[in-house]
């Protein structure tokens, strides 16, 4: 078979093919290039998901006759005023993206530079079907119907419109949130689904395209190495998705999905986030045009960094450092579907559960039920005070007396300690509202960042077993321990091999306590084997230490005294990531006066 040069329509086709793979690729095309013309505001209108009409107008420079003939020619472009393709810093700059949406479907350009008159030309699958005068106001429509319509081939492998929809979506969220001094509609079916106002601030833009409490459940980010700056907002890890749809990333304002990015973010999320759990950041990379490579994609997705470990390390240290800085910050309010739960106490109450009854707390005495009630109060204001303590039942929680003044709410963020319920929450009064703190989860995130801190310190202190402990192993699990001895030493565990299938514990890590040894141990072996291969040392480091966190933590069911309960509350206010256990779930919430009030219609 001969070798023979392909007729353009071809070439635009199998072009279309990269560039256009589905409605969602043609709008990201058509929106960048109105990004590039210099708009302030962009209007997307959808019918069918993209599959039927794709409508992308702007306010942009507009294009002259001669321009809009030669934007439908391939490599065509105004954004390489050089062959400097290195130093490219618009979206757009291929010249394939109208040529190639030209060729599968049909396409109507209007457009007008300002002082001049408006131009419109229309191609059908490839053929130029008008060509004529417009009335338009300064900028440039962009019509795209019936994608795919002459080519069923590619049609049939689209998805349903609701799908397409959904696709196009992301991409105008994403596009919008790169650009905060552009103000952006998406109308589909005349339904308006996105609008934000031009000119709002980083911060806000994001929060109006994912979710509004992200303002309040998030950390600033902002961190600048030479040319590099990294800003952007990340979510709390208390405040995560079941899927990383919520993961936006950018560089030099370029949307991209890049696997060093994502496992960058992963990265600085381990140990705070559950493994099937997600963080919702918006990200955005500023750096020179010569230190990444935007031209590794056709449909421009992904990009290359001269230095992708610099990139990794100041993104994982720029979270970390940012999270540290919320400090034992959760999400503040409880769940509306957990709010729901509460139940309004019936107005007739039950006999066995009045508190003015002695009965069935203190085994049949006399009543205060039964007592001749007075027949108005002031007859008698004493009726209540004159009562023998003996009579009253006994307190459904506990009181101590405080041997020392009990401190000021307003002076600690997280309140100070009333009580304790089932053994396993803090009841505490803030300043602001009533804060439930889970003991246990709590306690198990203070013992890790105590112990991070002692092994970066390499002080972890020991406590040497009265009578060492043999475990009893799989010899698989016992090999995966014996090769990490000199690491678990550095967390104060002292192991031995003893005998194929089991370990000798000699010594356990101080500030774990006394513990389940066997537990731990075989928790240990368990880790090692589902992550030692692909963590590196640092992850397993921190692997390590969340399950002896986990092991040497205050238990559900233990009952803690008053004084031990403000240690605690004391202790998170001051250590970071207190807000979540090692396991990614809120460690308190807050009910805020305002919702107390609403529980008891005050409101």
């Amino acid at each position: 078979m001969s070798i023979r040069r392909l007729p353009n329509s071809l070439i635009n086709r199998i072009a279309a093919g990269e560039v256009v793979e589905r409605p969602a690729s043609a709008l990201k095309e058509l929106v960048e290039n109105a990004i590039d013309a210099g708009s302030n505001q962009i209007n997307v209108r959808l019918e069918q998901g993209g599959l039927d009409l794709i409508e992308v107008s702007d306010n942009g420079c507009g294009m002259s006759r001669d321009d809009i003939a030669l934007a439908l020619e391939r490599h065509a472009t105004s954004k390489l005023p050089d062959d400097a393709i290195e130093m490219v810093s618009t979206l757009g700059f291929r010249g394939e993206a109208l040529p190639s949406i030209a060729s599968v479907a049909r396409l109507t350009i209007e457009s007008r530079v300002s002082g001049a008159d408006g131009w419109a030309r229309i191609v059908d699958h490839g053929e130029v079907e008008n060509d004529g005068p417009a009335a338009i106001p300064p900028g440039t429509k962009v019509r795209v119907e019936q994608l795919f319509a002459k080519v069923p081939a590619r049609r049939k492998f689209l998805r349903t419109p609701r799908s397409e929809y959904a696709a196009c979506v992301d991409i105008v969220r994403r596009l919008a949130m790169a650009r905060p001094d552009i103000g952006f509609t998406l109308t589909h079916e005349g339904r308006k689904a996105i609008a934000v106002q031009r000119g709002e601030t980083g911060p806000d833009r994001v929060a109006a395209l994912t979710n509004k409490e992200l303002r309040a459940n998030s950390v600033a980010v902002d961190l600048v190495r030479e040319d590099v700056r990294l800003s952007g907002v990340a979510g709390l890890p208390t405040y995560n998705r079941g899927v990383a749809d919520h993961q936006f990333l950018f560089v030099n304002g370029r949307p991209v999905k890049d696997r060093l990015l994502v496992g960058a973010v992963r990265g600085a999320y381990a140990e705070m986030l559950a493994r099937d759990r997600h963080p919702i950041v918006a990200l955005f990379i500023d750096m020179p045009p010569e230190l990444v490579d935007v031209n590794v994609h056709p449909a421009k997705t992904e990009v290359r960094f001269r230095e992708p470990a610099m990139v990794r390390g100041m993104i994982v240290s720029g979270l970390r450092r940012a999270l540290d800085e919320g400090g034992f910050r959760a999400v503040q309010r409880p769940a509306a579907s957990a709010l729901a739960n509460w139940q309004t106490e019936p107005s007739a109450p039950d006999p066995q559960t009045n508190i003015f009854t002695a009965q069935g707390y203190m085994g049949g005495r006399t009543t205060i039920a039964s007592q001749p009630y007075p027949s108005a109060m002031h007859e008698n204001t004493n009726a209540f005070g004159a009562m023998d303590q003996s009579e009253l039942a006994p307190l459904m929680g506990r009181a101590e007396e405080a041997a020392q003044p009990v401190p000021e709410a307003s002076r600690h963020p997280l309140g100070i300690a009333r009580g304790q319920v089932a053994k396993t929450y803090i009841v505490a009064e803030a300043e602001d509202g009533l804060v439930i703190v889970d003991q246990h989860a709590a306690h198990e995130r203070l013992v890790l960042e105590r112990m991070r801190k002692a092994v970066e310190g390499g002080t972890v202190a020991s406590q040497a077993l009265l009578m060492a402990e043999v475990v009893e192993l799989d010899e698989n699990a016992c090999d995966r321990l014996e090769a990490r001895v000199a690491e678990l030493s550095e967390f104060g565990l002292e192991l031995e091999r003893f005998g194929p299938s089991a370990m000798l514990v000699r010594a356990t890590p101080a500030m774990l306590g006394s513990g389940d040894v066997k537990g731990l141990i075989t928790d240990l072996a368990d880790e090692l084997g589902a992550y030692d291969e692909a963590l590196s040392l640092k992850e397993r480091i921190d692997h390590v230490a969340s399950t002896m966190a986990c092991h040497g933590s205050v238990r559900a069911g233990r009952v803690l005294n008053v004084a031990e309960m403000n240690a605690l509350l004391r202790e998170m206010e001051v250590t970071p990531h207190s807000g979540q256990c090692n396991h990614g779930r809120p460690t308190w919430v807050k009910l805020a006066h305002g919702d107390i009030e609403k529980l008891f219609g005050r409101k």
